[in-house]
């Protein structure tokens, strides 16, 4: 399958943006493991932003930045939501309350424990009716998106927009899923170039496993990478930084690989 990268988003310790950070993922410059900026999430309408958790702040701000980027309207894109845990600081309190004798739960918040939530908030936000899909694939949720939105793309020739995103849960769901720190990502794959597009992509599956998964060169960004299943993007998003005609090898389920071809595109 080919597809075409229009569109970057990416927030993460030390990660504020593609603009700031693909420097640092080509290579030209120090890592530093700073807090991320704070989602500003400004598509939302006011009400939205207020109700909508961490999680759903952290996904609007990569796609819009995304869909910025590629200078596309929101409204004709099909979407995509990947991640593994979903609203776990939600969840967390649901089941504090029903752990109480009242188990009085909040309307409010059973309406957003849903998986789908952020995208829910995106096709608010920005008034789209075009497919959706919210999945859930455990460490492997990158490479399900991804392969997910290449289909679309491959089969309804039309573009997609693929938001990956996983924050720490609380405890004590934190110690089922210790998350090293938020990420999110998000990328505007389309079935032509463009005159933004800054990468070619080829997918394939692979049942060889006698290579490992691409890793980071510097050792904090691969413990983001291990430690955060949205993070698994990483590799993907170097490559495209650095230029590179290079295949990309993410874990997909436990006995396959997605391969992924890179190949430069003027951006």
């Amino acid at each position: 399958m080919r597809l075409y990268v229009n569109g970057i988003g990416i927030l993460g310790p030390g990660l504020g943006g593609w603009s700031e950070c693909r420097s640092i993922l080509a290579g030209h410059g120090a890592y530093c493991e700073t807090a991320p900026p704070e989602p500003s999430a400004s598509v939302l309408p006011p009400n939205e932003r207020r109700r909508g958790s961490d999680v759903v702040r952290w996904a609007v701000h990569v796609a819009q930045e995304a869909i910025e980027q590629a200078e596309t309207d929101p409204q004709t894109l099909a979407t995509v939501f990947a991640c593994s845990g979903g609203e776990m600081g939600i969840l967390n309190q649901l089941c504090a309350t029903l752990a109480m004798p009242e188990r009085v739960v909040s309307p409010t918040l059973f309406h957003q424990s849903v998986h789908n939530a952020a995208a829910g908030y995106w096709s608010i936000a920005t008034r789209c009716r075009q497919s959706s899909t919210a999945l859930a694939c455990y460490d492997w949720s990158f490479g399900s998106g991804l392969l997910e939105a290449a289909a679309y793309v491959c089969t309804e020739e039309k573009t997609v927009l693929l938001v990956a995103y996983d924050l720490p849960p609380p405890a004590p769901l934190y110690a089922a899923l210790p998350f090293v720190a938020g990420f999110a990502a998000a990328f505007v794959l389309a079935p032509t170039p463009a005159s933004r597009t800054f990468a070619q992509l080829d997918l394939t599956l692979s049942n060889d496993l006698s290579e490992r998964a691409t890793r980071m060169e510097d050792a904090r960004l691969e413990v983001l990478r291990t430690g955060n299943p949205a993070a698994r993007s990483l590799p993907l998003m170097t490559a495209i930084a650095r230029g590179l005609t290079a295949p990309v090898l993410l874990e997909y389920l436990e006995d396959q690989h997605l391969v992924i071809d890179v190949a430069p595109c003027p951006a």
